[in-house]
């Protein structure tokens, strides 16, 4: 499937996780891909590698216009980087309250704000960017990362409706619990890793993390010229965990 044939598209985050994934979907099917990272060194081959960090405007302006100069134009962006916190209301400092929502939700405004002029220029303009399932379910101990989250799906529908006329499509992808470098990290920490893995795959109603590469297909789709009729969205990858309501197994 070549879908995105003729297309370039920026994924940033992309050098590793769930943002590695994307950049190798989208280049799988046809598109040419600039990965944003603040580490690029591990960015998918084939890819072109361009350190940014998304908490600086003059870095991402720096890195959109590298993408533009290097492969002649912008089609797709993916809002992917991102960084977790854990704690109730109580448990975050301001100055880590700041700090995520610098990254999860300013970030993607910048990446997007500097890509309008070249998405306006493009006959399948899209932006999709990566909530979670914490946007839309109360989950413990994630009061900080659920706000921010909360904070990317609201700004998801608003920039669809600013920007539908434009042509530029804005949609969202929920995953569930992953299993990225970043929820294997939070297992080294627990006191007993296999039982706290375990109790995250139970509490997904498919009974698994999610993968990777389901995130990156569902990303695929929302960006792809193929999806055109959709905008203002959110697809959620997360094995049923918001919306299904499951008896026990007996």
């Amino acid at each position: 499937m070549k879908d995105f044939d003729g297309l370039v598209a920026v994924v940033t985050g992309g050098a590793s996780g769930i943002g590695a994934a994307i950049a190798t979907t989208l280049q799988e099917r046809g598109a040419r891909v600039a990965v944003l990272d603040l580490d690029p060194s591990t960015a998918p081959p084939g890819t072109l590698a361009v350190r940014a960090d998304v908490t600086d405007d003059a870095s991402v302006r720096e890195a959109v216009d590298t993408v533009v100069r290097e492969l002649g134009r912008l089609d797709v962006v993916v809002n992917n980087a991102g960084i977790g916190a854990q704690g109730t209301v109580a448990d975050n400092s301001d100055e880590e309250w700041h700090r995520v929502f610098d990254v999860n939700v300013l970030g993607g405004v910048r990446v997007s704000r500097a890509a309008l002029p070249h998405l306006r220029e493009s006959p399948s303009a899209a932006i999709v960017n990566t909530g979670s399932i914490a946007a839309t379910a109360g989950l413990p101990q994630r009061a900080l990362y659920s706000a921010s989250k909360g904070a990317v799906l609201a700004l998801t529908r608003a920039m669809a409706a600013d920007h539908l006329w434009e042509g530029i499509r804005v949609n969202c992808v929920n995953p569930g619990t992953a299993d990225t470098p970043w929820i294997g990290r939070l297992l080294d920490q627990a006191d007993d890793p296999a039982a706290e893995r375990a109790a995250l795959e139970a509490r997904q109603p498919h009974g698994r993390l999610v993968s990777a590469q389901e995130v990156a297909d569902a990303v695929a789709y929302l960006a792809s010229p193929s999806s055109r009729s959709t905008t203002g969205t959110t697809i959620a990858v997360d094995g049923g965990m918001n919306d299904l309501r499951l008896r026990p197994r007996s």
